[in-house]
């Protein structure tokens, strides 16, 4: 029984490695000329490797659950845990934004041809992933929010990205699939990730409406923006989730 929650943590980081798989088989970008501009087009498991971020984030969610429910956390588990997801929510995500990088230089002239390390900027968001659960396992157990911005957080909204830019919603596509939008998403959610800024914890510690606003504000917009907005509900919670934090927290520090 004490390893039911482990193994959901290894499912969590299955779930990564096979969003990873999807990323790398996208194959070669498909290109139209119409209309005297070049169209790319964004392969199809680029949003399957999307899904299978957001599915490791409803498992991380629930060993940590499971765990408490059985009385089974340990000091293993807490390993694996952060183990599984820098594979989840930093290498896999790291991989999409190498690949949107890609695919965003391929619109220009010279784009086949595009050097490697012009894509390799992509992979901070691993390192800052990895620095950032690295941190999180030595720090103390007393805190009442997060110290940086989660790695999961930063995870869904990268997986977000690819399926906002397939049903294009409100002509965001041309966007985001700009290659200097996409390095200042890097830039930003990599230093995020390492910075020292408080953050809102998410879990309801109690019942007060005073204490647990700003997660109550989170929540009704989830569910608001689900029906509304959609996909592009998942960055917009993202972007209310730092400001909401840098508002109230910082006043907390």
């Amino acid at each position: 029984m004490k390893n039911i929650a482990n193994l959901f943590t290894l499912l969590n980081l299955l779930l990564g490695c096979m969003a990873i798989i999807f990323m790398l088989q996208t194959g070669e970008s498909i290109m139209n000329f119409s209309g005297g501009e070049w169209k790319v087009f964004l392969p199809e498991r680029m949003q399957w490797g999307a899904i299978c971020i957001f599915l490791a984030a409803i498992i991380d969610f629930l060993d940590g659950f499971i765990a408490r429910l059985l009385k089974a956390e340990s000091e293993m588990g807490k390993q694996l845990d952060s183990l599984s997801d820098v594979v989840s929510f930093g290498v896999a995500p790291g991989i999409l934004m190498y690949q949107l990088l890609r695919i965003a230089y391929a619109y220009e002239p010279t784009g086949i041809d595009t050097p490697l390390y012009l894509l390799l900027p992509a992979l901070l968001l691993s390192a800052a992933a990895a620095w950032r659960l690295a941190r999180f396992n030595i720090a103390p157990t007393n805190l009442k929010g997060f110290v940086g911005v989660p790695a999961p957080a930063v995870g869904l909204f990268i997986a977000s990205l690819p399926l906002v830019i397939w049903y294009n919603y409100y002509g965001l596509n041309i966007w985001i699939m700009n290659k200097w939008v996409l390095y200042s998403i890097i830039a930003l959610t990599s230093f995020l990730m390492v910075s020292t800024l408080p953050m809102l914890s998410l879990k309801f510690q109690n019942m007060s409406l005073k204490q647990n606003w700003q997660k109550i504000i989170l929540l009704i917009f989830s569910i608001v923006g689900g029906f509304v907005f959609q996909w592009l509900t998942i960055p917009l919670i993202f972007l209310l989730y730092i400001v909401l934090s840098l508002l109230t927290e910082n006043k907390r520090a």
